[in-house]
Order: structure tokens, then sequence, then C-alpha cells
């Protein structure tokens, strides 16, 4: 089980961040990482600009479960740890569900670059999140009824197709 934990990180819908500086929450995915791993990692998440733009930077308080944090830094906050631990399977809990379309994009830029190369689980009901997989499944009532990517399941239009058009307002 350690060993499986070890190559697995989950970056959820709502994020954990204990009441202590950025870098020890960050830390907290790999407590071994030097600093300099942890700027890469945030960097690579979008995250370091908002970070140096913080009174303490790195070592500012972000208070009771984050709240001097918005949501959309708390996600970057949470990818970045997901880089830092560096896991050859992730996933992504409806990362982008809480977003407006500003922060929204800075998350996805982040995510892209994470997912390269590893097995990825993504739960999404926004089409932004899934839009450019290898692999979407669609789920109703708990059975898969239709596997493809985005083009080949907005060729069939069957579920995806009419849930996509919905949600872009056209059919």
């Amino acid at each position: 089980m350690k060993w499986l934990r070890k190559q697995i990180a989950i970056v959820p819908q709502e994020i954990s961040i204990f009441n202590d500086t950025l870098i020890n929450n960050i830390k907290y995915a790999n407590p071994k990482a030097s600093f300099d791993e942890i700027v890469r990692a945030a960097k690579a998440a979008n995250a370091h600009e908002f970070i140096m733009s913080l009174p303490k930077k790195y070592k500012t308080f972000v208070g009771e479960r984050g709240v001097k944090l918005s949501v959309g830094q708390k996600q970057r906050i949470a990818i970045t740890m997901a880089f830092l631990k560096n896991p050859k399977i992730l996933i992504l809990d409806e990362p982008t569900s809480a977003l407006d379309a500003k922060s929204e994009r800075n998350v996805q830029e982040g995510i892209k670059k994470l997912i390269s190369g590893r097995t990825t689980v993504i739960i999404a009901h926004r089409f932004s999140t899934v839009k450019n997989v290898d692999k979407i499944v669609v789920l109703d009532k708990g059975k898969i009824i239709e596997v493809g990517n985005h083009k080949e399941l907005m060729i069939k239009k069957g579920k995806y197709y009419e849930l996509y058009s919905f949600q872009k307002g056209f059919d």
C-alpha cells in the first residue's frame, strides 16, 4: 500500500490547506523537496507568479483552510503539490469546477503540463477539462455509454455531443 500511495497524486475539487505557510503546505506532497524543486513545481503549475506577489512570498501564512487564497490559487497550489510529488498516476476530481474563466485558463495550463506522460483519470463536468484527452468515458447512471476522444464522440452525436452542445449553447 505504501508503494502504491507513492505512485498516485490527487488534485481534488476542494483542496485541504493547513493553517501554515505556503512552502510547508506544498512540501506536504514531498517533505524532502528542496526549495528549488518547490519553485520549479510552482512555476510549472502557474503558481509561482501569484506566490511572489504575496507579502512573504513562499513564507506567507495562508490561514485556516487557506482562507487567504482564492479558489484558483488553491487549485494551483494543489497542482504544484502534484508536480512536486511527480506521480505515475494522477487523479483530477473536478479541478476547475469552481473557477472563473481567467483562473480556469491558468489552472488548465498547469493541468496540461501535469498530465503529460502520466496515466491520468479526470472526473469532470466541464468539457474544457477533458476536450484534449486521449480517451473520454461517458457515464450515465453508473454505466459506460460512450468511449472515444472528443472528435470521435462529436461525430457519433450521442450523449457526449448532446451534453457538449448544451454546455456550449448550440445544437
